[in-house]
């Protein structure tokens, strides 16, 4: 029987080693003491809460167990080595539980510490004053009952949301309950109506519980300013009986003036006050009135804050009837005799037009005969009355009226009125008299009526003689008065017309007749001439211009402007009316022939003759307009007869007209795009153009001059401009000018450039140059499999290169023009690759033993590989590498000479070593 490998041989022996150190550890743990333990040790329960305790112990079998406490219990369960028991209505601030186990006669003991903690159920601010005097301390007092423990207990006390002071417990003894916190702050304006509250917050965190916190409810302040002032009472001292008064009372530094009380009172009538307040001030006005006569007490009380302040006023109260004046006869005719009698109470001293009567209580007279002065006489009678030392007066007047008849006096009815047109005036025509007369303007042939006393217009219908009478129920008065009305110049059309037309060789006058009062007097002169213009004049073309004519008198003066016309028959003048005239095509312009004369000759140019028989010639209008008529485009030349009319006569004169016509290009004369043949020789661009006289075509390369050479090359192509030019305009149109060529292979590469190897991927890339744009062929070595090309075949790409992919590769492009290639030669070497791997795998030692295990692993590889690149003529000409990538000796040197190698073409050796 084979002997047991040494693997297996040193794994049990590992076994073994294990097992012995596992007894050991297990008599190593039978030596370690035996505990108690409850859980959890320590615990914060709210007030009234429950909890379960876990006593537990490790003693393998111990002979009893329990848990000791004063707290009330709910249920429990056992275990051979564990109690667990619930604990309710815990309400103890502090209490200590003990777990206790018997085990190997020793008692096995853990103690634990259980809190109770009460949330800020109740948070109370003691009641602020009704009423707090600004400048005075209050206090603020904040009361907790319950909650703790007091040592996480943080209260505030805020104004609004502004806190006031924040007092932390921290330090209290676990078992304190309930705070009380206690401030003092001195009453400001600004805290009237603020909003007093106290923040409670219990802090558990610590504990691994929460944040409790609570408020109590707002309480507000009250603050007010009274001043120690009474009020200042505005009253009068006496009053009289029925009569109204003002009455007010003002108290300032109140504060809130707004909630102030105050009151007026008249003995012990209450006068309902209006109140008005401007900042910390305030007023109330009444108006007081009393129907009985005697001594009354005017009360003014303001009220704020609990307080009050107030002021008393005596006041008397009288009666003082207005004195009576009397007059005989109020209205009595002039000669009458009249008694004015003054007479007022007992006690009151009068006096008439300043007399004083004899004694109080006594009236005052007056005896007059009526005149004319005595009419809207006034009587004035004045009443004293003494009433607590002060002198009261009150007064009466009356006016007699004296009735007479009219008179109209010069000064207030002239006999002669001068007045100005236009402005407006009051006519008046006064007259004296009791009743008032009435007066009465007419001119004496019942016409028309002059309108007294009214503002109106001033018209020259208005001038003339008038009769005015003034009459009353006493009689009347008569009077002539003449009203004459001035008005400045003026130039009608009748008397001065706005134009005068005269006939050359005639005789004529320029006169103006002018209207106005008084008579204007008349000058004409024309512009730029001082001289007036008098008596016949021979008409003459000079004469023709605009004259000023002013009329002048008292009242001022006017001025008009005449525009005198001379007419004459009809006069050509060659630069107004040439004798030869050309006519270019497509100008839209006009002949143009002005005749001279008045009025203006209407104008005919007909053909006489030849192609223009009986064509009429369109003029160019004297005044042009936004709408031209134009000139046709097969207008005849040849000779055109032009016959000018005016009612004053007629002209004729004879006219040639030629023809022309400005440069012309288009598509058919100069060709927009033009194609030329590198190497052609050098060619002028084929434009021409039409045009009469002939005109000149001149072409040039837009942005450079162009250079002198005899063949065309590619930098020919591009954008010429070519203009036509003769006497009337130029005409310019842009060529496109192509270059074609024939094809050149300008790249052909491999692709990776560094190296492939058997199985690797290559790609070939071909870049033609060509106009047209070359189609692009490719010869692949023949059987060489899965060759992959590009949309426009620039690309050839081989994937997993195999050696029957070596060979030479040709891309031709071709087009119109020629034909163009170029070859590359890629060469595949097969790879050898030798690999040894061996291994030794050996056992591991648990304890004593060792295991050994080896592994061993070598593995070369080369791999070699080889392009070559050569281009050929289209004649198919190849050039071979010499030796390069065959026998031995083909390494990178080899590649390298024959890189160096010289050669009349291009030749491409690239060495690719596989990693």
């Amino acid at each position: 029987m084979p002997a047991p490998s040494p693997g297996p041989r040193r794994a049990l022996l590992g076994l073994w080693a294990a097992l012995g150190l596992g007894f050991l550890g297990l008599s190593a743990v039978a030596q370690e003491p035996f505990w108690a333990d409850l859980q959890p040790r320590v615990a914060l329960v709210e007030r009234g809460g429950s909890l379960w305790l876990n006593c537990s112990t490790n003693c393998p079998r111990p002979e009893r167990g329990g848990l000791e406490t004063s707290l009330r219990r709910n249920g429990t369960q056992r275990g051979l080595r564990w109690l667990a028991r619930q604990l309710v209505d815990i309400r103890e601030p502090e209490t200590q539980p003990v777990c206790f186990f018997r085990c190997a006669r020793r008692t096995l003991q853990a103690r634990g510490l259980i809190r109770t903690f009460q949330r800020p159920d109740r948070v109370e601010l003691v009641p602020l004053p009704a009423w707090q005097r600004v400048g005075e301390n209050f206090t603020l007092s904040c009361r907790v009952p319950g909650a703790g423990p007091r040592a996480s207990l943080t209260l505030t006390l805020l104004r609004g949301v502004q806190e006031l002071i924040r007092r932390s417990f921290a330090g209290e003894p676990p078992r304190a309950r309930g705070a009380v916190l206690t401030a003092t702050a001195l009453a400001r304006r600004e805290d009237h109506g603020a909003n007093f509250s106290c923040r409670a917050e219990l802090d558990l965190r610590p504990h691994g519980l929460g944040l409790f916190e609570n408020s109590s409810a707002p309480r507000q302040l009250r603050t007010f300013v009274l001043s120690p002032d009474p009020p200042r009472l505005a009253a009068p001292r006496l009053l009289e009986v029925g009569s109204e008064s003002p009455v007010s009372c003002a108290l300032d530094g109140l504060f809130p003036a707004w909630e102030t009380q105050v009151s007026l009172a008249l003995g012990d009538q209450s006068l309902n006050p209006e109140v008005t307040r401007e900042g910390d001030a305030l007023t109330a006005t009444a108006t007081a009135r009393v129907e009985e006569e005697g001594a009354w007490q005017l009360l003014c009380n303001v009220t704020l804050g609990g307080e009050s302040r107030e002021t008393r006023e005596n006041l008397t109260v009288y009666s003082f009837p207005a004195p009576l004046l009397t007059v005989s006869e109020p209205s009595a005719p002039e000669g009458t005799a009249v008694t004015v009698t003054c007479a007022a109470g007992a006690q009151v001293l009068v006096s008439l037009d300043g007399t004083p009567a004899a004694t109080l209580g006594q009236p005052a007279q007056l005896h007059l005969n009526a005149t004319e002065d005595d009419d809207r006489r006034g009587f004035f009678c004045d009443a004293a009355l003494e009433v607590d030392g002060e002198t009261l007066r009150k007064n009466a007047s009356a006016e007699l009226r004296v009735l007479y008849a009219p008179r109209l006096d010069d000064s207030d009815c002239p006999r002669s009125w001068t007045w100005p047109e236009g402005p407006e005036q009051t006519l008046n025509c006064e007259a004296r008299g009791n009743p008032e007369p009435s007066v009465h303007c007419a001119r004496p042939d019942g016409g028309a009526v002059l309108a007294l006393g009214l503002l109106g217009p001033v018209t020259r219908a208005l001038a003339g003689t008038y009769r005015c009478t003034a009459a009353n129920d006493q009689g009347e008065a008569v009077k002539d008065v003449t009203l004459t009305v001035e008005y400045a110049p003026a130039l009608d059309s009748v008397g001065c017309p706005d134009r005068i037309t005269w006939l050359e060789g005639t005789e004529a006058s320029l006169s103006c007749v002018a209207h106005g009062v008084p008579p204007p007097t008349v000058s004409c002169a024309r512009f730029g001439d001082s001289r007036a213009v008098e008596g016949l004049l021979r008409v003459a073309r000079e004469h023709a211009g605009t004259y000023r004519c002013e009329a002048t008198n008292a009242r001022g003066s006017v001025a008009k402007n005449v525009a005198v016309t001379v007419e004459y028959g009809p006069s050509f003048e060659e630069l107004s009316c040439p004798s030869n005239w050309t006519w270019v095509e497509g100008s839209e312009r006009l002949f143009s022939c002005e005749v001279d004369g008045k009025p203006e000759p209407r104008v005919e140019c007909v053909g006489s003759g030849g192609a223009s028989e009986g064509v009429l010639l369109p003029l160019a209008p004297p005044n042009p307009g936004p709408r031209v008529p134009g000139v046709p485009s097969d207008l005849a030349p040849g000779i055109y007869v032009c016959n000018a009319t005016n009612r004053h006569g007629s002209l004729v004169k004879t006219v040639a007209v030629s023809a022309e016509s400005p440069p012309e290009m288009d598509e058919a004369t100069c060709p927009s795009h033009q194609t030329w043949l590198e190497g052609a020789e050098v060619a002028a661009l084929a434009c021409a153009a039409r045009g009469r006289p002939s005109p000149r075509v001149l072409c040039s390369r837009e942005g450079e001059p162009e250079p002198e050479r005899q063949r065309v090359s590619r930098d020919d192509a591009g954008t010429y401009r070519c203009v036509a030019t003769n006497v009337h305009g130029t005409d310019a149109r842009t060529v496109t000018v192509g270059v074609e060529y024939r094809p050149v292979v300008a790249e052909l590469a491999a692709s990776p450039p560094g190296g492939v190897r058997p199985g690797g991927n290559f790609t070939l890339t071909c870049r033609a140059e060509a106009w047209p744009p070359a189609q692009i062929s490719w010869r692949a070595p023949p059987g060489a499999p899965n060759i992959g090309l590009s949309s426009n075949n620039s690309t050839l790409s081989v994937a997993g290169a195999l050696g029957s992919h070596g060979g030479e590769y040709e891309c031709a492009a071709t087009n119109a023009h020629g034909r163009h290639a170029r070859r590359i030669t890629v060469r595949v070497a097969g790879p050898w690759l030798w690999a040894a791997v061996g291994g030794a795998a050996g056992g591991a030692a648990l304890l004593a033993a060792g295991v050994g295990l080896a592994f061993y692993v070598q593995s070369t590889a080369c791999k070699k590989g080889e392009y070559n690149v050569q281009e050929a003529e289209s004649s198919g000409e190849a050039v071979c590498l010499n030796g390069a990538g065959g026998g031995p000796d083909g390494g990178p040197e080899a590649a390298a000479s024959a890189a160096e190698a010289p050669s009349g073409d291009e030749v491409f050796s690239i060495q690719l070593t596989a990693a």
